[in-house]
């Protein structure tokens, strides 16, 4: 899970990306990088850690140029390593810099096909080197000279999408001439357009929440289609085309649920409004499952689950309080990068107001559980504030699956619901009861939203890979994987290829 946003202005771009990166923040906290494309080339800043923090005022100055792209980055694939902090630069052809959110599922045969037939050297085993050395192999195939033109930016985009698999939502630069950003086929990763009408002309900007376009003074003009290609040049014209077959729009349940801002819309579908319905259908569930008097109280576990929790208290007619506090200085506990790090992290995050919990029946209401560490260290803090009977409400379904497709949920042993039922979560988590939304109620939470919303990604719920390509033995790889550090990139690629090359010892 990455943020991403490009720029093409009549200004100085570099304090607006910046500026809409902060916006962005909450989609990744482990690295931020901006570049931009001035008459001299290309200019690039990254590096570990926050926004905030790696721009300081002399970076900013050596980020010249009308045009650029910005990241924030939650590592999936790779390593934290400050050599995979994106963008990604390629000097061939034409020179491309180039931003990524998403996971390709099909890393490993692309990078055996960089070094066997594009040619193509790989620095790092970040996936997004490897979707951006696919497209500039395809670019140079697809034009003659030394010209490029939209035609030949969508006759490579259209190959990108037949070589790989997985999700992608891209910006990316190609020097002199402008901004391009597309889409994977399935629509699994957001990615919205939106436009500003300035003294100069029209300005445009792609990025993977509205709230970065309508925070940054931009007019939301429409979402990226599944599939679609938008180039738009230095001169601030437009272009825009289907480059996929039979594409078809997915988008990723766990957005709705976790990952975007609440005063984002994603597909049509307001995510405040989603937040809502799902706390609603679970109303409905606890109504089923609980007697009249068994819950004194509703509480949200800030942030994301408030909406949810207001709405269930509503419906079922019960007082709702506040009984934790956010420290806003902790980032968020899901996406932070290791288990001792969340579990530390959770009572620096969050404080009880003890007189909210002293002998009451309290019904906590949670966007979603993972892995449970944040879960079981909120019930303890319940009932260390005196909270006669803790019952735990999930507005997300049951992860049970590994994720694949950009989300942090690799391995089957991470996940507290993995061949658990819900009797044993609760026993888990320590709580006295524990109600789980239902999946289907959380699809129809997003559909009544947007109607035209009737497929979703939500393979870590249901246990269904759309793209068709992810089997049991590729599950398995990727946690062999992540419990085993990988040899390098060259010695994986040579032994697959049976080149025997020797060794210098």
């Amino acid at each position: 899970m990455c943020g991403i946003v490009g720029i093409v202005s009549h200004s100085p771009v570099n304090q607006m990306l910046y500026d809409a990166l902060l916006l962005l923040q909450h989609r990744g906290q482990d690295a931020a990088g901006i570049a931009t494309n001035h008459q001299q080339g290309f200019s690039m800043h990254k590096a570990n850690g926050l926004v905030r923090d790696v721009f300081r005022t002399r970076n900013m100055r050596s980020l010249p140029g009308n045009t650029g792209i910005g990241q924030v980055r939650y590592p999936t694939a790779g390593s934290s390593s400050e050599e995979e902090a994106q963008p990604f630069y390629v000097n061939a052809p034409f020179g491309i810099i180039l931003a990524h959110n998403g996971n390709l599922t099909n890393a490993d045969q692309l990078k055996i096909e960089m070094f066997k037939n594009d040619r193509r050297h790989l620095n790092t085993d970040s996936d997004t080197e490897v979707l951006l050395n696919v497209l500039a192999h395809e670019l140079q195939q697809a034009t003659t000279g030394y010209s490029l033109d939209p035609a030949a930016l969508f006759k490579a985009v259209t190959m990108v999408h037949k070589r790989v698999r997985g999700s992608y939502a891209v910006v990316a630069q190609i020097a002199g001439y402008g901004l391009l950003g597309f889409r994977d086929p399935y629509g699994i990763r957001p990615m919205c357009l939106g436009f500003n009408e300035s003294e100069r002309g029209i300005e445009y900007m792609m990025a993977s929440e509205s709230v970065a376009l309508e925070g940054m003074g931009f007019r939301f003009l429409r979402d990226v289609m599944p599939g679609e290609a938008i180039f738009i040049d230095i001169d601030g014209k437009l272009y825009n085309q289907q480059c996929a077959e039979n594409p078809t729009l997915n988008p990723c349940a766990f957005e709705y649920v976790y990952l975007a801002r609440p005063d984002s819309v994603i597909d049509g579908a307001s995510v405040y409004g989603t937040r809502l319905k799902m706390g609603e259908f679970l109303a409905d569930k606890i109504r089923r499952e609980f007697k009249s008097g068994e819950i004194d109280v509703v509480m949200p576990i800030p942030d994301s689950s408030r909406p949810a929790a207001m709405e269930l208290a509503l419906k079922l007619g019960i007082e709702y309080r506040e009984g934790f506090i956010k420290n806003r200085y902790i980032g968020r506990t899901f996406i932070m990068p290791g288990q001792a790090l969340r579990k530390k992290s959770v009572r620096q995050k969050l404080n009880a107001i003890v007189s909210e919990f002293k002998g009451k029946n309290v019904l906590l209401v949670d966007d979603s559980i993972v892995r449970g560490t944040t879960s079981r260290e909120i019930v303890q803090m319940a009932r260390e504030s005196g909270a006669k009977n803790v019952i735990f409400a999930s507005a997300a379904p049951p992860v049970m699956f590994p994720n694949v497709y950009g989300i942090d949920m690799p391995t089957r042993d991470e996940l507290i619901a993995y061949g658990r039922s819900t009797e044993e979560v609760c026993r888990e988590i320590t709580a006295d009861a524990l109600v789980y939304q239902d999946v289907e109620a959380m699809k129809r939470a997003i559909s009544e939203c947007n109607p035209a919303l009737k497929n979703f990604e939500a393979s870590c719920f249901d246990g269904q890979y759309i793209t068709g390509d992810i089997t049991q033995e590729y599950l398995d790889r990727i946690e062999l994987a992540r419990k085993n550090p990988q040899p390098m990139l060259e010695d994986v690629v040579r032994s697959q290829l049976n080149l025997n090359l020797a060794r210098v010892e």
